[in-house]
């Protein structure tokens, strides 16, 4: 078994608590046992921020100490992130918020996604004979949409923020100015993912002198400056508009028409976030909220839940194979309703009540054979047939990105946000805004760029994901927040592409019907079903072989794969206590105080 390791030890303010890995082998579980890494979580009274990287976490949790809010240790955190981990999220791309209020228990949802620009059409990635150009959506400037960060993070300060917005970027503007260290974790990462992306980052100028020496990246123990970066976030921190309407957007724009690209001012100026309803379900004694539409990650979070019920999963024990094909079960149908039905709101008419309906779950429930896998051909998307739809699947390929960057804070009053964003591949679209130092997304191929054919996570769209002027690509972006008895219980979110919502869905299973702790929650090997490809991936280190012999004979494709994922969670225990912990996978750690 390989265990990934944790990031390297940094110096933090005195008085913060800093989550440590610990890691067990051979742990026992419900008369199983398993090899796992595992992490023992960090327990705080007055707050916690728990983030994909130390440094962030570290930002996020300094606003707390100063008195700022959970809405602020979240904005500042969400900046270092952009800093740190430049690979993954940024202020080049978007993403999703979900907050509570312990005090009037309303739960708000923002959606600071990336939409696509004016300019853009639906068939804008097809050639002449109607097929989709290779990478024409993953690579270079026609590849991104327009950005939200920025945005989001100013709207949601400007509504619930307490401290100064300025106080909130100072953390990430010194990350930049003064740089920091690589760890071993990014650049083990960094291979083989990062080393496909190279050649799109050494064909862009301002991306290649900034992330590169000598046509290969900075190695671990090097200090990375970017000091453009620092200069664009100092006028974002006197003035959040400029990145809309002043110097960074006349840059942005100036380089995309140069290169091709779509976006212009025009774009940036209109962009606005949305305040939108988080969809909310019941599963058991706990209420779970998470993000609507154009997310589909809240929709089949609670679709799934609902498949599972009242099904006693804890007295057939944890990764018993049952539960096992009883999940990757609901998975399938879950994710087939998410390749038709699932969009934009704002464009297409999503039936979000009726896929989160307890009524609906039932009917499909009925329709899982304990027995026997069920092909996912023969897995229709809602009661409809596939064969009745105006497309043809293709094979999809599964390729996982682990970019995408989660964080979560509870702050001392018990208030919390759960953030999920991105900028889509390692290193977006390889595009740096010339003079800002700006890494931009490649969001546009999470659109569908024809009916039925896949984007790179192996994910199918239809007419409900096409793309249109404006419009906000479909995303499994989860951020959730769960709730018993009127007060905070978990806090969780993770990165992965189409992994998302199964990471989220398993954790919070860990947490509610096996009663792991946060640590061991987030710990734990993985299953992952998105109906197509028809395979079931599983982590080979946390499944022993009688129990994957027993999936094989059910008709499961069992994929072994690497661990994938970077989950983060935030729990709260009886006494009141927060229990928070960092994907083992990753490099983050908790921070309380």
């Amino acid at each position: 078994m390989k265990i990934i390791t944790k990031y390297q030890r940094v110096a933090f303010p005195k008085g913060v608590a800093v989550g440590i890995a610990v890691f067990s082998l051979g742990v026992f579980f419900h008369s199983q046992v398993v090899s796992a890494a595992f992490t023992i979580p960090l327990r705080s009274k007055k707050g916690m921020v728990v983030s994909a990287h130390p440094l962030a976490s570290e930002a996020g949790i300094s606003i707390l100490r100063k008195g700022g809010n959970a809405v602020d240790a979240a904005v500042a955190t969400t900046f270092a992130i952009s800093v740190v981990e430049p690979f993954s999220a940024g202020i080049g791309g978007g993403g999703f918020l979900l907050m509570y209020s312990q005090t009037t228990g309303e739960m708000k949802a923002l959606d600071f996604r990336e939409r696509a620009p004016l300019k853009a059409t639906r068939n804008m990635y097809l050639d002449a004979q109607g097929k989709v150009r290779p990478n024409a959506s993953v690579n270079g400037y026609l590849a991104v949409a327009t950005p939200g960060t920025v945005a989001g993070m100013y709207e949601v300060h400007r509504r619930y923020g307490k401290l100064p917005w300025r106080e909130l970027v100072k953390p990430a503007i010194a990350l930049a100015k003064n740089g920091f260290t690589l760890s071993r974790v990014v650049t083990y990462r960094s291979l083989p993912a990062y080393e496909d992306r190279k050649p799109i980052i050494l064909s862009n100028p301002a991306a290649r002198e900034i992330f590169t020496r000598n046509g290969e990246y900075y190695q671990s123990g090097e200090k990375l400056v970017q000091r453009d970066l620092a200069q664009t976030l100092e006028a974002i921190a006197q003035n959040p508009q400029s990145f809309y309407t002043g110097n960074i957007a006349q840059a942005i724009a100036a380089d995309m028409a140069k290169n091709g690209g779509l976006i212009t001012l025009a774009d940036l100026k209109a962009y606005k976030p949305i305040w939108r309803t988080p969809v909310c379900g019941d599963f058991r004694q706990a209420k779970i909220c998470s993000m609507p539409p154009p997310s589909s990650g809240g929709v089949h979070l609670l679709q799934i839940l609902n498949i599972i019920g009242d099904t006693d999963l804890k007295s057939w024990g944890w990764h018993h194979p049952d539960s096992l094909h009883l999940i990757a079960e609901a998975m399938k149908i879950a994710y087939s309703d998410r390749a038709k039905y699932l969009g934009d709101p704002d464009f297409v008419k999503v039936p979000t009540t009726q896929l989160i309906s307890p009524a609906y779950a039932k009917l499909r429930r009925q329709q899982i054979n304990m027995e026997q896998a069920t092909p996912s051909t023969e897995v229709k998307p809602g009661l409809e047939t596939i064969q009745n739809s105006k497309f043809k699947i293709q094979n999809p390929k599964l390729s996982e990105s682990s970019e995408t960057s989660h964080l979560v804070v509870v702050d001392g009053q018990h208030n919390a946000v759960s953030l999920t964003f991105t900028i889509n591949l390692g290193f977006g679209a390889g595009v740096v805004t010339p003079g800002t130092g700006i890494v931009l997304n490649n969001e546009m191929d999470d659109f569908a760029a024809a009916p039925g054919v896949p984007n790179f996570f192996g994910l199918v769209g239809t007419e409900a994901n096409a793309i249109a002027p404006r419009k906000t690509p479909l995303s499994s972006m989860t951020p959730t927040i769960v709730t018993e008895n009127g007060h905070l219980r978990m806090v969780v979110g993770a990165p992965g592409g189409s992994t998302i919502i199964t990471q989220v869905l398993q954790v919070i299973l860990n947490v509610l019907v096996y009663g792991m702790d946060a640590g061991a929650a987030v710990s734990a090997p993985r299953i992952h079903h998105q109906w197509l490809p028809d395979e079931l991936r599983v982590e080979p280190w946390g499944f022993d072989a009688v129990t994957l012999q027993q999936l094989r004979r059910r008709g499961h494709n069992i994929k072994e794969t690497t661990p994938w994922g970077n989950a983060n969670a935030i729990v709260v225990t009886a006494d009141k206590t927060l229990e928070g912990a960092a994907d083992p996978r990753g490099e983050g750690s908790p921070i309380g105080f």
